[in-house]
């Protein structure tokens, strides 16, 4: 039970927020507090989770907040909110979390949590710089990585020296002035592998490092699903405080099945790794003679070069096959999928083997790395950057094979369809034609979820203003494994749905039927926005909005805003300039538009739908999903496409009431929802807007 004085310090905040900023309490958002603080708030609990569907306009941040946070001070946890955008984390870094610090009498600590990636690494900074003399580092995977001059990236680097040494900026890539090219980016920051730690000689004077120890201290971090994954696969407390010390509040919840299947998915590239087999072949034999003074252990090393010779030709063989193979079943050598993760046997036995030599060159390299730990402690100072080296190479020599073994191995076994534990398996031929990418990773994300967060974390709560769907949170569940006993909760949306109208014209084509429903869209579409000025029309394929933008060239007086035509904030700042300057404007997107896009008032009067946003199962995972349900004896139209198609719906209608003052339009082009059985059920799963179904033109 949540205690008394829990329950009237939630209230306090509550309130001294609301009459410091002159708001008003809204009813959603004091159920919300409710459910997270009820969920959090007993630590007996045996499912301390909140999910909590909350509609537009609920104030989700000031309600999770001000729930958990008392909650997880009096029981000494910090506070994890993760976001799935960077749009929302810098809202709540440099706008939510600041408002209610200031107003609510609460006093609180907050921390960005980036990864490496997002700050410059001092070393390679100083490496660069140093040209020739710097020690050799080998990269991971090298065909990533843009050969530089020091011509293209020296004034860069220097301008970087001088403004961390003025105090004018703190290392964070994010916060420089102007946007790096990806190939210079890549030049001046490090990752997992290559990171010296703390043993760096500049760990001290380390941006990463440094707001790593302030996450110690925070009372609120604010970070975002793939932090909190890539955390969680390292087994939890690497980047973050362990999941059991921590309360995670997952914001934009309904993307974190996704996100977590992206994390534990399995990725070789045969030309990347043979060329990385070489380039470490090379570079052990270039050491060996410096390596000889200090190692003593020369079995150990030839040893070692013997097996990254040995794999090369094996790589060599595998992706050999693997194009002969696509070759005979794929298309332009795309991209194939084993039918239920199942690999020819000719397949497995290239992996068995693949798996035995990478594990027997983990082990070598385990000994390879302790070897040069215990050198670090001994060897003389002069020598110390120069081991140094040798052991960041050993570490990035070390994670290359432990991702080569789990998935050769995940290969090697998969002889036989599992519905206990599926797994998609897939191989795709490198966009250059030159050579051949192969996966793996797990159907579902609900056993690692269960694993790594609901039955770990001391609480959580996943909220998002879209979470059910046809209703229901049985999707949901079905997906990230979310446990029955958790408290589930949709809180409506303060905003009156009635004040927009959702209307389908009576369409003569049908959607299936692409050409002639694109002719549709070209012909009715400046008669159905001509009243408006700020208008946003969404698709669900590339090639329709493109055919759609070409057929109306000349014919509407709003200004096209193309997706990817500017980058999305341009695009959207442009749309808001067209509109605050008396010019109509209309906004074509695409899913990315759907969500997470707020145009309030005249910025949006009409959002036109072009179709039901059914996902066509052209992922290998969600086509492996699919395929499970139907050997199963299940429908997967049923169970995928059409909860996820009225999730999405009402996603891209939420689109148009942002506010309390808001009306307008939206149309979906669209007559399934009236012809099809399952039309009736995502009807009724949208807000109660004013319908107008079957309107004429």
């Amino acid at each position: 039970m949540l205690s008394e004085k829990l329950k009237q310090d939630i209230k306090d905040a509550y309130q001294t927020l609301i009459d410091n900023r002159g708001l008003s309490p809204r009813w959603g958002q004091r159920q919300m507090i409710a459910e997270v603080a009820n969920a959090l708030g007993d630590p007996d609990a045996p499912e301390p989770i909140a999910v909590v569907e909350a509609g537009t306009g609920t104030g989700k941040t000031i309600a999770y907040t001000l729930a958990a946070l008392p909650v997880a001070r009096a029981r000494d946890k910090t506070l994890v909110i993760a976001t799935a955008t960077v749009a929302l984390q810098e809202q709540l870094i440099h706008r939510d979390l600041p408002d209610i610090l200031a107003h609510s009498g609460l006093n609180f600590r907050v921390q960005l949590a980036k990864g490496r990636g997002r700050y410059v690494c001092l070393q390679k900074l100083d490496n660069h710089l140093a040209g020739a003399s710097a020690p050799a580092l080998i990269p991971l995977y090298p065909d990533e990585i843009a050969d530089l001059s020091i011509e293209q990236t020296g004034p860069i680097m220097e301008s970087m020296v001088e403004a961390l040494s003025s105090d004018s900026w703190d290392g964070d890539i994010d916060n420089w002035p102007t946007a790096l090219d990806i190939p210079v980016r890549m030049a001046v920051t490090t990752d997992h592998a290559q990171c010296g730690g703390r043993r760096c000689t500049f760990v001290n004077q380390c941006s990463f490092f440094k707001a790593r120890d302030g996450l110690q201290e925070a009372d609120v971090v604010v970070a975002n699903h793939n932090i909190v994954l890539a955390d969680l696969k390292l087994g939890g407390g690497a980047i973050l405080p362990p999941p059991e010390d921590c309360i995670f509040i997952f914001d934009e919840g309904h993307q974190l099945a996704d996100k977590c299947l992206d994390q534990f998915t399995l990725m070789v590239r045969s030309n990347s790794t043979r060329q990385a087999l070489r380039e470490t072949a090379q570079w052990l034999n270039d050491q060996h003679e410096a390596m000889d003074a200090l190692i003593s252990q020369q079995t150990m090393l030839s040893l070692l070069e013997t097996s990254l010779n040995d794999l090369e030709q094996r790589t060599l063989d595998a992706g050999l096959w693997a194009e002969d193979y696509l070759a005979q079943v794929a298309e332009d050598n795309a991209e194939t999928r084993f039918e239920h993760g199942v690999v020819p046997d000719e397949l497995r036995t290239i992996a068995r083997e693949l798996a035995l030599g990478w594990q027997q060159n983990l082990d070598l390299t385990s000994r390879f790395e302790a070897t040069l730990e215990n050198l670090r402690e001994e060897v003389e100072t002069d020598r110390r950057d120069e081991v140094e080296a040798w052991a960041l190479n050993a570490k990035s020599m070390l994670l290359r094979a432990e991702t080569q073994v789990g998935l050769w191995e995940s290969y090697s076994r998969a002889d036989a369809a599992d519905p206990d534990d599926p797994w998609a398996r897939w191989m795709r031929g490198s966009p250059s034609g030159s050579g051949i990418d192969f996966f793996a990773s797990p159907v579902l994300a609900r056993d690692l979820l269960r694993q790594h967060i609901w039955n770990r974390a001391a609480g959580v709560v996943v909220t998002s203003a879209t979470l059910s769907s046809l209703g229901t949170f049985d999707r949901l569940r079905a997906m990230t494994g979310l446990p029955a006993q958790a408290r589930y909760k949709k809180v409506e949306s303060p905003f009156d749905a009635s004040r927009a109208v959702f209307a389908i014209p009576t369409l003569r084509a049908e959607p299936t039927d692409g050409e002639a429903h694109t002719d549709e869209i070209i012909q009715c579409l400046p008669a159905l926005i001509a009243s408006n000025r700020g208008v946003l029309v969404l698709f669900s394929s590339r090639r329709q909005m493109e055919a759609v933008c070409e057929g109306l060239a000349g014919a509407l007086p709003h200004e096209l805003l193309v997706q990817d035509t500017l980058s999305k904030n341009a695009l959207l700042e442009r749309h808001r300039e067209n509109i605050d300057a008396g010019r109509a404007s209309a906004i074509f997107g695409l899913a990315s538009f759907a969500e997470g896009v707020d145009l309030p008032g005249a910025y949006c009067e009409h959002v036109v739908i072009a179709k039901l946003p059914f996902a066509v199962p052209d992922s290998p995972r969600e086509a492996a999903h699919a395929e499970l349900l139907e050997s199963l004896g299940r429908n997967a139209f049923m169970e995928i496409s059409v909860p996820d198609a009225a999730l999405k719906l009402v996603q891209a209608s939420g689109r148009l009431l942002r506010s309390e003052q808001d009306a307008g339009r939206i149309t979906l082009l669209d007559r399934r929802l009236q012809t099809r059985r399952y039309g009736r059920a995502i009807l009724d799963s949208l807000p109660r807007f004013t319908f107008e179904l079957g309107a004429n033109r």
